[in-house]
């Protein structure tokens, strides 16, 4: 057997908004010497102005970390992504044979198959399963047989589920959604990204009001 889990990605330690706006808004307003204009509600439109005239480097002062749960070939496409910090799950030093772990892989459902949808994905769900099981039985017998988790490895489908942990300044996250929120992004990566962006707006509006109007907004329509 095998556990099949859905891909989803969430804020893992985020600075709350006032300490993060504000350590923003204090570097930028270095540019211009303008800090005696902070206060109550000053970092919201400062930061607000820089965006809307592309003075986005100035994001660059804080850090948000979030944490995927993923299948491999997503994190192939995350960590393409620069300037940012990745601490992901290690196929080579996890043994998913022990029992912290199930005893068996677990894998992340695709997101363009829908059994629901039609007799077709069904089909096509039931035969990507068969596969899933297949791996996981060979993956234990190599450990069975004496094969160290780095080697019995070989065979573990992309499927399999990978966490990782990403830290980028806010600049970056802009970048990551604006091509992973995109309708040509892969249908895994986008369905982990708009979770994320609609966290993140939560969390921040004001960093990602409009990305959140031109992504978010359009996928409920497309639904």
């Amino acid at each position: 057997m095998v556990v099949v889990v859905p891909m989803h990605a969430y804020v893992e330690n985020g600075p709350d908004a006032e300490n993060l706006l504000g350590q923003i808004e204090r570097a930028g307003r270095t540019c211009y010497k303008s800090e005696g204009k902070i206060g109550d509600g000053s970092a919201e439109k400062f930061i607000a102005s820089i965006i809307k005239r592309g003075h986005e480097s100035v994001l660059e002062h804080g850090a948000i970390t979030a944490r995927f749960i993923v299948d491999r070939g997503v994190t192939h496409e995350l960590v393409r992504h620069r300037i940012a910090s990745f601490s992901q799950e290690s196929t080579r030093y996890c043994n998913y044979g022990n029992d912290q772990f199930g005893g068996c892989i677990t894998v992340c459902a695709p997101t363009f198959w829908d059994r629901e949808r039609s007799d077709d994905e069904r089909i096509k769900l039931e035969v990507w399963l068969e596969a899933m099981q297949d791996a996981n039985k060979h993956y234990m017998k190599l450990l069975e047989l004496g094969a160290k988790p780095q080697e019995a490895r070989s065979v573990l489908p992309q499927s399999t589920k990978a966490e990782i942990v990403v830290t980028m300044n806010p600049r970056e996250w802009r970048h990551f959604f604006k091509m992973r929120c995109s309708a040509a992004a892969h249908p895994d990566i986008r369905s982990a990204a708009l979770t994320l962006l609609k966290e993140m707006h939560n969390f921040y509006p004001v960093l990602f009001d409009d990305l959140y109007d031109e992504f978010c907004t359009a996928s409920s329509a497309e639904a």
